[in-house]
């Protein structure tokens, strides 16, 4: 980018973010560049993964994964398995909420039956297993299971397992997410929807000697290329959603490093399949549709021409880095003849119009295009809506979609990759309004299997079940892609691509 490009842009997005003067900025205040704003900050509700980077942050878990995915202590001291169906935690003493009231056996109970039966919950079908909480005394509780449950625990390492205050829960209602009270690093002092969130540090955390900084300000700046121009120009500290294309800049600049590692997480297509009252076209009600549009598209060169090769074309929802990754199930090869041939027996007249719903993120924009012109080749007529990522979740909760290119941020378990997208009877997350007896057998027995070898296998035929149904075309796995000004340390990437502020520092 030219130097008369580039100072407009810093310009704009000093403007547009409200900037403070540089005398304000603390030292130890890390401003991380997002690159679109969080959805509602209550751990019971949310679904974003810009939402998860925050509440890293702002609300501890039972317990966390490290970057190995092995599952650690956090707000739990010690968890065993007591047997099959029985899970018993002991909390750390003194834990207290950003309320300064205790985080204790009932407040776990309170924030896992919240969890549970609320209204509009999206954990519910993370922790469907669950049938009580005992309370034992102030620091041990066990949970009791209906049935055993080999993903259970791993659950609890996301937002199921964060932990609210209950006064404060109680005292809020709905508005809770306008002033979350967890247990995090960070508690939380302002929110100006689409410019920033606000975190202070909290000093009663219990580990507190691992937190070096005094404030994190995140900061939505949609646009990329402003996004980066603000970390080059040290606006930013620090900024997910990097551009591939945009890696080797980062890396020839002494001032920045990139860090880029292998994620849990996918990108695919969701097709509605039965999902809300827009009238029924080829696409929902004719799978040989779905399979045409699927072998009209070039997924390796898709990722050639957008994401300058780095990511790894997939066929399931489990990636390469998941020890549960079935490397014989093969991404597609494109074949426009047999994708013709499937139309013709599907009866449909071509060009055949497809509503192609994906966020106003850039590299989203230029997907479309992309696929747009692959599918135009086999006779489709794609046309392409583009709406920011919380608007795009609700017409996909609605039904008010066709296709939606979509992904997700990725679980230490492949059941969480899965069950909720997929499973027809307590699949909160399953937009497509997918149902296969097959498919729900096959998730069901995953979860109750806790033989690695045997669930892989079982994944492995879930794979192939989805891949002739085709409710999600998954198309690659995501790498974690950061960039940090030189002067920020201490960062340790996880697998699922969330930030942890532990041991992060800032030098002068």
């Amino acid at each position: 980018m030219s130097a008369p490009k580039l100072l407009p842009l810093l310009l704009l997005a000093a403007i547009a973010a409200g900037l403070a003067a540089p005398h304000a900025q603390a030292q130890t205040t890390l401003r991380f560049g997002l690159d679109s704003d969080a959805d509602a900050l209550d751990p019971t509700i949310a679904r974003t993964y810009i939402g998860r980077i925050v509440f890293a942050s702002l609300c501890d878990k039972l317990v966390d994964i490290d970057d190995k995915l092995n599952i650690v202590p956090q707000l739990a001291e010690q968890f065993a398995w007591l047997d099959s169906k029985t899970l018993a935690f002991k909390l750390r003493a003194g834990l207290t909420f950003h309320d300064g009231t205790p985080l204790d056996a009932e407040a776990v109970r309170y924030s896992l039956m919240r969890h549970l039966t609320m209204q509009g919950s999206t954990r519910r079908a993370e922790i469907a297993m669950l049938d009580s909480v005992e309370i034992v005394d102030a620091l041990n509780f066990k949970l009791h299971l209906k049935a055993a449950s080999a993903p259970f625990l791993s659950q609890l390492t996301d937002r199921a397992g964060m932990i609210i205050s209950p006064k404060a829960a109680e005292a809020a209602g709905k508005d809770f997410p306008l002033n979350p009270v967890c247990a995090g690093p960070f508690k939380f002092t302002e929110r100006v929807a689409q410019d920033r969130i606000v975190l202070d540090r909290f000093p009663g955390y219990w580990n507190k000697d691992a937190i070096h900084l005094d404030r994190v300000i995140f900061r939505p700046i949609t646009d990329p290329s402003v996004r980066l121009a603000n970390l080059q120009a040290g606006t930013l500290d620090m900024m997910q959603g990097i551009q591939p294309t945009d890696i080797a800049k980062i890396k020839a600049d002494p001032k920045l490093r990139a860090v880029v590692t292998d994620g849990l997480g996918y990108q695919g297509l969701t097709f509605n399949i039965a999902n809300g009252t827009r009238p029924r076209t080829p696409m929902m009600s004719d799978v040989r549709v779905r399979q045409a549009f699927a072998l009209s598209i070039d997924t390796q060169a898709l990722i050639d021409v957008v994401y300058a090769g780095i990511f790894t074309p997939i066929a399931q929802a489990v990636t390469p880095a998941s020890p549960y990754y079935v490397p014989e199930i093969k991404p597609r090869t494109r074949d426009i003849a047999r994708a013709k041939a499937l139309l013709a027996e599907a009866g449909v007249k071509t060009p055949l119009p497809v509503d192609l719903l994906v966020t106003t993120a850039p590299e989203a924009r230029q997907t479309g295009e992309v696929i747009q012109s692959m599918a135009s080749e086999a006779g489709f007529d794609v046309k392409i809506r583009s709406t920011e990522v919380v608007t795009a979740l609700k017409n996909s909760d609605d039904g008010d979609y066709e296709v939606f290119f979509i992904g997700w941020s990725g679980r230490v378990d492949p059941d969480g990759n899965l069950f909720s997208f997929i499973h027809s009877n307590g699949g909160s997350l399953n937009a497509s309004k997918y149902r296969s007896p097959e498919a729900d057998s096959l998730l069901d027995q995953a979860r109750a299997v806790t033989d690695p070898a045997a669930r892989k296998l079982l994944y492995g035929k879930l794979a192939e079940r989805l891949s002739a149904d085709l409710p999600v075309m998954y198309l690659y796995a995501w790498k974690n892609l950061f960039g940090l000004n030189a002067r920020v340390s201490g960062f340790t990437p996880i697998p699922d691509g969330i930030v942890r502020p532990q041991g992060i520092r800032i030098s002068p």
